[in-house]
């Protein structure tokens, strides 16, 4: 069973060399000592020998909150890992009385938005051209959820 905790601005690098390995388009890591820095909650997840497998990085602003990435490890896609960590992420929040909470998503990316629909997250805008993608740009979908 992997274990939920947080992370601090000194990990910024561990969250950069993980989205490098998972996804095409990675963040720079002065991206997450940024965000980190400013004290956005970052949810990692580890297995029992405290490896990362993933993590999602949030924003909040009074009682809503913004999900502005989440990343699992290219090994470990397809395991429900995903599932695992927004749920953590819901019940912090909830907790945390956050009333609403947003996200985008490439409109390719299929499997992620059958999960965050599976989360309760349903669309409510599009932003085209939002995203570089191998053959010029595509669009982000963006969603909403009441955690």
């Amino acid at each position: 069973m992997s274990q939920v905790r947080r992370f601090s601005p000194d990990d910024a690098q561990l969250l950069a060399n993980l989205e490098q390995q998972a996804t095409p388009h990675p963040w720079r890591v002065g991206q997450y000592r940024d965000s980190l820095e400013a004290g956005y909650p970052c949810y990692g997840l580890f297995d029992a020998q405290g490896a990362l497998q993933g993590f999602a990085l949030i924003m909040r602003v009074l009682d809503e909150a913004e999900i502005l990435n989440i990343v699992i490890a290219h090994e470990h896609q397809g395991q429900g890992l995903g599932l695992q960590l927004m749920q953590a992420v819901l019940q912090d929040l909830r907790e945390d009385c956050c009333r609403r909470l947003f996200l985008e998503v490439r409109e390719s990316n299929a499997i992620a938005r059958k999960l965050y629909q599976r989360c309760g997250f349903h669309q409510c805008g599009l932003r085209k051209n939002y995203y570089p993608a191998a053959h010029g740009r595509e669009h982000a979908i963006l969603m909403e959820a009441a955690p």
